[in-house]
C-alpha cells in the first residue's frame, strides 16, 4: 500500500531504510500510531550530498546574498529545526516532523534535505497534493535528484496523475538508470495504488537495463500474474527463482508459483521457512495469514492463532494493505468479534473500493451487529459491483 521514501535525510547523509524487503529491522522505533498514519508508500533511498554535488545538485539555494544577511541566530535555529525534524522523521513521528520541517525550510537551512524530508512526511500522510507542491518546488528550484523524481512518481499516482507519475519515473530513469531499487520502489507504488499496467511497464523498462535482476523478474511475474497473463507469469517466477537459488527472492517467486498452482502445502511450509528465517515483512505475514485461512485454519485450531498473529503484526507494520485488513476483518467474524471485524473492513473499503469480497463481509458483521440499516447497504453495493463484473464481461453483439 505500498509506498516508501526516504526517513530522515539529514545534511550529511539520507538514512538508508528499507521497510519492507529489509531482513533486519528497528521495530523499537515504529509506533503503532505512526505506522496508522504510514502507507504502504514509505519508500527508502539513498543519497548523499556528496553524491548530490556529483549529480550539480546544490547544497542550498539561497543566493549569497541573503546568506550573508541572515543572522547567525536564524541559522542555528534553523539547524536545530532541521535536526529535530530529521530525527521524528526517522522515527516515523511524520506528522510531528512537518511543523520543524517548515521553519528549516522558511530559514533556508539545507534547502534539499529540509524539502525531501517534508516531501516524505506528506507522502507518508498521503498529503499527495502538498507532497506534490514540495517536491516539485525542489525540481524548480535546481535542486533535482533521482530521489526527487522517485518521490515525485509515488506522489503524482498517490493523487491519480498517472501521466505525471510516468514522466516523473522517466526523468529518475534517466539519471539512474541502473538503480534496482528507482524499478523496484515504484513499482511496489502502483501495486499500491492498484495501477497493474503501470507497474508492469516499469518492471519492464527495469530489465532493459538490469536482465538479471532476480527481484524485477519477480516484480514482473506477479504483474503478469495479477492481470491474468498466468502463462507468461510462470516462467518469470521460476527465472527469478533461477537467477537467486536459495534466496529469499527465490523463495516468495516459488510461494507465488505455488499458489496460483493451487499447491496451497507447499506454498505454506515455504513461507514459514521464509518468516523463520526472518522476512517478516508486511506482505510475507499478511500472504502467510491469508493462506492459513484459505486451507481452512479455525478458531481453536493451532493454524488459526498462527494466521492471526502473522495478519496482526503485518496490519500493525502496514495499515495500507488492503489484503491484510480483509483477512483480519474475516478472522474476526469468525471468533465473533464484529465491532473489530467492521473496523478493519471498512479501513479495506476506503483502501479499495471496488472489491466485492469486502462487501460480503461487511454485511454479514453489520447484521450480527444489529446495524440493519448499513448491513443493507453494504449488499446492495456488493449486488452493483457484481451486477457492473457482469455487465463488463458481456461480449458485445457481432
Amino acid at each position: 500500500m505500498a509506498m516508501n521514501p526516504n526517513l530522515g535525510l539529514d545534511e550529511p547523509t539520507l538514512l538508508i531504510r528499507r521497510r519492507e524487503r529489509q531482513s533486519t529491522r528497528q521495530r523499537s522505533e515504529t509506533r503503532e500510531a505512526c505506522v496508522a498514519a504510514i502507507s504502504a508508500i514509505l519508500w527508502i533511498v539513498s543519497i548523499s550530498l556528496a553524491g548530490a554535488q556529483a549529480m550539480k545538485i546544490p547544497r542550498g539555494s539561497t543566493p549569497p546574498q541573503a546568506q550573508a544577511a541572515e543572522t547567525s541566530e536564524s541559522l542555528s535555529q534553523g539547524k536545530a529545526e532541521l535536526q529535530a525534524g530529521t530525527d521524528l522523521t526517522r522515527r516515523g513521528l511524520l506528522q510531528e516532523a512537518i511543523p520543524h520541517l517548515l521553519v528549516a525550510q522558511k530559514a533556508g537551512s539545507a534547502p534539499y534535505a529540509a524539502g525531501v524530508n517534508l516531501g516524505i512526511c506528506y507522502l507518508g500522510l498521503r498529503r499527495y497534493k502538498e507532497a506534490i507542491a514540495t517536491l516539485d518546488g525542489l525540481r524548480s528550484s535546481g535542486l533535482n535528484s533521482a530521489a526527487v523524481d522517485n518521490l515525485l512518481a509515488q506522489a503524482y499516482l498517490g493523487d491519480g496523475q498517472r501521466t505525471a507519475a510516468l514522466h516523473a519515473f522517466e526523468e529518475a530513469m534517466a539519471l539512474t538508470p541502473k538503480d534496482e531499487k528507482l524499478y523496484d520502489f515504484v513499482a511496489d507504488a502502483c501495486t499500491d495504488h492498484h495501477d497493474l499496467a503501470m507497474g508492469l511497464k516499469v518492471a519492464e523498462l527495469g530489465l532493459q537495463q538490469l536482465l538479471d535482476s532476480p527481484r524485477l523478474h519477480y516484480e514482473r511475474a506477479l504483474f503478469l500474474a495479477q492481470l491474468d497473463r498466468l502463462d507468461e507469469a510462470r516462467p518469470e517466477f521460476d527465472r527469478a527463482a533461477q537467477l537467486e537459488p536459495g534466496g529469499y527472492i527465490a523463495s516468495l517467486a516459488l510461494v507465488q508459483k505455488d499458489l496460483y498452482d493451487d499447491r496451497f502445502a507447499e506454498a505454506t511450509q515455504r513461507l514459514r521457512e521464509v518468516v523463520k528465517a526472518g522476512h517478516r515483512d508486511y506482505r510475507t505475514l499478511s500472504l502467510l495469514g491469508t493462506v492459513l485461512m484459505h486451507v481452512g485454519a479455525a478458531p481453536g485450531d493451532p493454524n488459526f492463532l498462527e494466521a492471526q498473529s502473522a495478519l496482526e503484526e503485518s496490519v500493525k507494520e502496514n495499515p495500507s494493505y488492503s489484503a491484510t485488513q480483509i483477512a483480519l476483518g474475516k478472522i474476526y467474524i469468525m471468533e465473533d468479534r464484529f465491532g473489530e471485524a467492521t473496523e478493519h473492513l471498512e479501513i479495506a473499503r476506503r483502501l479499495e473500493p471496488a472489491n466485492p469480497s469486502i462487501y460480503a463481509s461487511l454485511a454479514h458483521a453489520y447484521r450480527r451487529l444489529g446495524d440493519v440499516g448499513k448491513a443493507h447497504a453494504a449488499q446492495a453495493e456488493l449486488a452493483r459491483l457484481l451486477a457492473d463484473k457482469r455487465s463488463s464481461s458481456v461480449a458485445p453483439a457481432p
